[in-house]
């Protein structure tokens, strides 16, 4: 008696147990309208859930269940939810889409506003949480997940790369290679990775990086290394910033083309911080431009780009591994296996 992919129908109407990077275990209560249960299958660690452990973004509140892009099975659905049935498989989104707000039928913004209030404070639109969990003393919270798609969506989406042209990626982890497979399908002539880590340079060249320079060998700033190379011809036409340093933000911007020249901030900065330029680059026709998610109307639109990106796969219990690898550079996108 299955729910679809051996989900016992006597768990759809009840409260489950699940687990969770925390010290205990949680209850998920049913869902309610328009709302889906979904039982996370794997998820994927990144810099973005780190954030939030070290409290360097805002909307980090705690205590936290972390992981916001996913796979698993739908458990329950909420009364009218009509897309969605028990046993379905599913990809878990940090930006929704109903299709019918004016932010969804806007061809120009990816956004999602109207649950955006409740969102921040990790609630759901009513202004309450569908997690409980006993009382016990809070000792660590486990970090999960976060998207390739934020790296592809930039070049094709958002700088809408041109054929034949010279592109910089700043930072080669998950995203910047995301960024660097996008920029490929573009028929871009040259992409030009710029990491510290040399350890990556050999991954970014089989997603077709054609060069690969790590700052610390220059004495001067990166952005003037990079305007100076012949293959450059005075500077990139599009450049990504991949690395959420604001100091990193501005080289990307002053290493393009005058002229024509877009930079695309991708990485997201820790609260309070500020990025900073000289008035004259955007007087010589350099362009500096921010997107989220890669400005992917998620449901409608979300690339499957997970096997050429997952290097790793661990089991719930080496979550700790994860996070060692992502930090040391080993790992590109690591799937925790729950």
């Amino acid at each position: 008696n299955l729910a679809g992919r051996g989900e016992p129908m006597d768990m759809v109407n009840q409260v489950i147990k699940c687990k969770a990077a925390v010290t205990w275990e949680i209850e998920v209560a049913l869902p309610k309208a328009h709302e889906v249960r979904i039982k996370i299958v794997a998820t994927v660690v990144c810099h973005t859930d780190t954030d939030i452990l070290s409290r360097a973004d805002p909307e980090g509140c705690f205590p936290v269940i972390s992981g916001h892009e996913g796979a698993g099975i739908v458990q329950s659905v909420g009364e009218g939810v009509t897309k969605l049935k028990a046993g379905d498989t599913v990809i878990s989104l940090y930006i929704p889409q109903c299709g019918e707000c004016k932010f969804c039928l806007n061809p120009k913004t990816n956004l999602f506003q109207k649950i955006r209030v409740t969102q921040g404070k990790g609630l759901m639109p009513d202004g309450a949480s569908r997690f409980t969990y006993p009382l016990a003393p809070l000792d660590k919270v486990g970090i999960l997940g976060c998207g390739i798609s934020t790296g592809y969506g930039p070049a094709v989406n958002t700088a809408k790369v041109e054929p034949g042209s010279v592109c910089a990626v700043f930072g080669l982890g998950g995203v910047g290679l995301g960024v660097t497979m996008g920029c490929k399908v573009t028929g871009t002539l040259q992409i030009i990775g710029v990491d510290i880590n040399k350890d990556k340079f050999a991954r970014a060249k089989e997603l077709r990086a054609t060069e690969c320079i790590s700052p610390q060998d220059f004495s001067k700033p990166t952005q003037e290394v990079l305007v100076g190379m012949m293959s450059t011809d005075g500077g990139v036409d599009y450049s990504f910033e991949c690395t959420r340093n604001v100091k990193i933000m501005r080289a990307a911007l002053e290493a393009c083309h005058q002229g024509w020249g877009i930079s695309v901030v991708v990485g997201v900065a820790a609260s309070g911080e500020e990025i900073a330029t000289h008035p004259f680059q955007l007087a010589t026709g350099h362009t500096w431009k921010g997107i989220a998610f890669g400005g992917w109307k998620s449901i409608g639109s979300v690339p499957k780009l997970a096997d050429e990106f997952m290097t790793h796969n661990l089991s719930f219990d080496e979550i700790n591994e994860a996070f060692e690898l992502m930090h040391s550079g080993k790992s590109i996108q690591t799937v925790v296996k729950i």
